[in-house]
């Protein structure tokens, strides 16, 4: 489910590819597009790993493959503080239930991704001080999007002025995802496209505008 997707910021969040806001008066938006497997996780954990050597407070989670014997058998979650579990699995059952929630051969465990993510982002929102922390969403997608409790906590997150959200979203494909198309058409999100030929040359763009919108 890796689709193509979007990196951005805004004073309060990132999302898919990628994309940050801001509200201190105005808003600010970035975010960023990448086809699958284009590496925008890998590029926002090394946004993350700059934030953090210069002491910038950051929450969230990102996804990251699982594989066994170098096949691919599905996501996990990971969050900041490096509690993992699953999002996803491969099922070898082609039947389909109706109480699973798939995603091609994948069927999404929202019970883990729930317990996971939910307290996270909740404690970003709950969050205060002078100092506006960066909440990172890796990604806003199909498979989270099964979940009306993320969809509910994204959205309260994107009302708030507190934060600053750097995320990935993926590239419009198919029928649109709701929650995708907010965030995209958002006049206080800044979208950053990636692609193989910039993924290694965008770094810097976007941590400016992560720091432009905590300002």
């Amino acid at each position: 489910m890796q689709a193509p997707g979007r990196v951005g910021s805004r004073h309060g969040r990132t999302s898919g590819g990628s994309w940050a806001r801001s509200l201190p008066e105005g808003t600010v938006r970035g975010c960023r597009r990448c086809p699958s497997r284009i590496g925008k996780t890998t590029l926002i954990q090394k946004v993350t790993q700059a934030l953090k050597s210069s002491d910038v407070p950051i929450d969230g989670f990102y996804t990251e493959e699982v594989k066994e014997g170098g096949r691919r058998r599905g996501f996990d979650v990971v969050t900041s503080s490096g509690k993992r579990g699953p999002l996803s699995r491969v099922s070898s059952d082609s039947s389909t239930s109706r109480r699973e929630c798939r995603v091609g051969q994948y069927v999404v465990d929202v019970v883990s991704f729930e317990h996971l993510v939910l307290p996270v982002l909740r404690n970003v929102n709950q969050g205060s001080g002078a100092e506006k922390k960066i909440c990172i969403i890796d990604e806003i997608g199909k498979m989270e999007l099964f979940s009306q409790a993320f969809i509910q906590a994204v959205r309260q997150m994107l009302t708030g002025s507190g934060t600053v959200i750097l995320g990935t979203i993926p590239i419009p494909k198919g029928k649109p995802l709701d929650l995708v198309e907010e965030i995209r058409s958002r006049k206080d999100v800044e979208v950053f496209t990636v692609s193989k030929e910039n993924r290694n040359n965008i770094l810097q763009d976007i941590l400016a505008a992560v720091e432009s919108c905590r300002r």
